[in-house]
């Protein structure tokens, strides 16, 4: 099996594909159309600031190719920012909107949180036929970094959530469609599982 990593210079892509690499899948560094279509399933890994994100997908012509393989049903999994990316609008991006994957926004945490939030924090999972969550125990923990999250307006496919002064989604599932909020490569055991999820079960 062949997982196309979309590499748009934005992403933490060598550890995803480490991580990949351990469940008997076969990453793909990309930004190429036919290397993109030909992966069994896609993973978006993001890091940095939502309007230069979407500036280099278009740049380098991939938004319009993951929307298509999306709606042709390809499994995918967005990673941090590479997850926020999926949503329509975002409270950071100052010109671009997202992929419009699925409808809803970013926001900013507010109030008396410090941002960006870093570390380690609960998952509390919403939706445990989630085929990420196959195998985890309650009570794990996920490692993040982030100043913004997700606010879906299907609250059906929130499939977990975390708290920080405000419980906030972590976790969008929509049929073929993943996204995570935290690093699942830096979560450890729980994080590992997850990416192993993917690779064989989604």
């Amino acid at each position: 099996m062949k997982i196309a990593i979309v590499d748009y210079g934005m992403g933490n892509i060598h550890s995803v594909a480490k991580a990949v690499s351990l469940y008997g899948a076969q990453p793909v560094i990309t930004n190429k159309e036919k290397e993109i279509i030909a992966g069994d399933k896609i993973i978006l890994p993001g890091v940095g600031a939502f309007d230069e994100a979407m500036a280099e997908l278009e740049k380098q012509e991939l938004a319009g190719l993951i929307k298509d393989q999306v709606i042709k049903k390809k499994p995918f999994l967005g990673i941090c920012l590479g997850m926020q990316l999926l949503l329509e609008t975002s409270q950071e991006a100052k010109t671009k909107k997202g992929l419009g994957i699925l409808k809803g926004q970013v926001v900013k945490f507010g109030g008396s949180q410090k941002v960006p939030h870093m570390g380690w924090n609960d998952l509390k999972i919403i939706s445990s036929a989630c085929p990420l969550f196959e195998g985890l125990v309650k009570n794990l923990q996920v490692y993040f970094c982030h100043s913004y999250y997700p606010v879906p307006e299907e609250k059906s496919a929130i499939a977990a959530t975390s708290d920080y002064g405000l419980e906030f989604p972590c976790v969008l599932w929509k049929e073929n469609v993943y996204g995570v909020q935290f690093h699942p490569e830096k979560s450890q055991q729980a994080g590992l599982l997850m990416i192993k999820n993917f690779v064989q079960k989604c």
